[in-house]
């Protein structure tokens, strides 16, 4: 299978990364991953070599679909992964939460490490938290896109039942930030199997978290700032398109 390619130039490739297949490969039993598919695709990009992973300038988790980045030579890199650094690159992400999100809009600041108990997961650290020394630093900025009131055919209570569509803008890139933060909320993304509620049920025709990387905004080195888009994909769509049947409508979903 060919990646789909949104945008190619002479500095930059554009990739729609499908949801389930991990950017880089990390221990055995991954499957093809986006730098095996970026290898066979474009073979020109191995001459970048795998400490600069083939071009690919930062990351998405394996179930997370939506756009990537990867830079066409090493002056491509290196200009772009400073701007990464420097938290100039604007990204935007659709994702659909458990429960209703209160505030309109606001802002999560948090320290961020590997979790002790799971070494699969991350979790959040409190400032002068046991543990905390030495932890990142997480800053999320996020705002409702829409609101779902849910089905009502069980025993649970309304509030219970409830979902909500948020645009995440996150300022830096820990590993699993959005979804380690909005757990910790009491929000955790709907679908996801590592950071969810325990016994928490899945929408139906859901396979996978509802987290989509949309929209990302870097310059280039001759001085140009470049926006790209991604769609949401066909199986979220569908999961709001269910969601609406018994809710708020609002147009469609981008």
């Amino acid at each position: 299978m060919n990646l789909n390619i949104i945008h190619e130039d002479d500095t930059l490739l554009v990739v729609e990364k499908p949801a389930g297949m991990a950017v880089w490969k990390e221990g055995p039993g991954e499957g093809k991953t986006v730098g095996d598919a970026i290898a066979e695709q474009f073979p020109a990009q191995l001459a970048l070599g795998e400490e600069r992973r083939y071009g690919i300038l930062h990351r998405l988790d394996k179930d997370t679909s939506g756009i990537l980045l990867v830079a066409k030579n090493a002056e491509a890199f290196s200009f772009s992964q400073k701007q990464f650094q420097d938290r100039t690159v604007q990204k935007k992400y659709l994702c659909l939460v458990e429960g209703n999100v209160k505030e309109e809009k606001g802002r999560i600041e948090t320290l961020l490490g590997r979790s002790s108990g799971d070494k699969r997961k991350q979790r959040i650290y409190l400032p002068g938290e046991p543990g905390s020394a030495g932890k990142r630093e997480a800053i999320t900025e996020y705002q409702v896109r829409e609101r779902y009131s849910g089905r009502s055919d069980s025993n649970e209570s309304s509030d219970s039942k409830r979902y909500t569509l948020l645009e995440m803008f996150p300022k830096t890139g820990r590993k699993h930030q959005l979804r380690v933060q909005l757990a910790s909320l009491g929000h955790p993304i709907v679908g996801d199997k590592l950071y969810g509620f325990k016994n928490q049920k899945t929408l139906a025709g859901l396979q996978r978290h509802f987290l989509h990387a949309s929209f990302i905004k870097i310059g280039y080195p001759d001085g140009i700032v470049q926006e790209f888009t991604s769609e949401l994909p066909e199986d979220l769509k569908g999961i709001l398109h269910n969601l609406q049947d018994h809710g708020n409508k609002n147009g469609d979903i981008q």
